[in-house]
């Protein structure tokens, strides 16, 4: 197979080379809202890599994501906080064979950290590429959550860009009494300097 980055043969996803040199995690944090949300890369940085979750060779590339970044954050994490916390990702529903965001959430099983799979669901299917601030607003996903109650959990996401997803998410996991700690993306379209 060929390396998603530079396109050399490789017997991984993103050969060693690129792991290495390209993928050092630039991490910031961003507040919306009440909300802390940790992001690994700028969107740019990523964007090839990230557009493979609308293909089926995207369940490679995000397994493979979430190891090298979320797996390494949730042990550092969980051995330096006490208690159980619990991983749920935004909107984990199957397209094209897999979850892109399940993928991210599986890589954050550890010791006390335990995810709970498609607990946070939308009911409207509604796309928000390319679209302005005003629609994301005017159309929201309308989430729906079947998970435990009275638990601290971390939010998971791939792409952050205004962030009302992560805000709609975080207003419906308080509405049933879970502490929701920050949120976890890959990348943050907001270009800082």
């Amino acid at each position: 197979m060929r390396c998603f980055s530079c396109s050399k043969l490789s017997f991984y996803v993103v050969c060693k080379k690129c792991q290495e040199t390209l993928f050092v995690p630039t991490i910031q944090t961003r507040t919306v809202g009440t909300l802390d949300v940790i992001s690994f890369f700028r969107y740019a940085t990523l964007e090839s890599l990230l557009h493979t979750k609308h293909k089926p060779e995207g369940y490679r590339v995000y397994k493979k994501l979430g190891k090298l970044f979320f797996r390494p954050f949730i042990k550092e994490f969980v051995e330096n906080d006490e208690g159980e916390v619990y991983i749920v990702g935004v909107d984990e529903v199957v397209k094209n064979g897999y979850s892109h965001v399940a993928q991210l959430t599986h890589a954050m099983k550890y010791k006390e950290a335990k995810p709970l799979h498609a607990v946070l669901l939308a009911r409207k299917r509604v796309n928000y590429s390319g679209k302005s601030l005003q629609y994301r607003l005017a159309h929201p996903r309308d989430f729906v959550y079947t998970g435990k109650s009275n638990v601290d959990v971390i939010l998971v996401d791939d792409i952050m860009t205004t962030g009302i997803t992560l805000q709609e998410a975080q207003k419906v996991l308080r509405a049933h009494g879970v502490n929701v700690l920050f949120a976890l993306t890959l990348a943050d379209v907001e270009e800082r300097e």
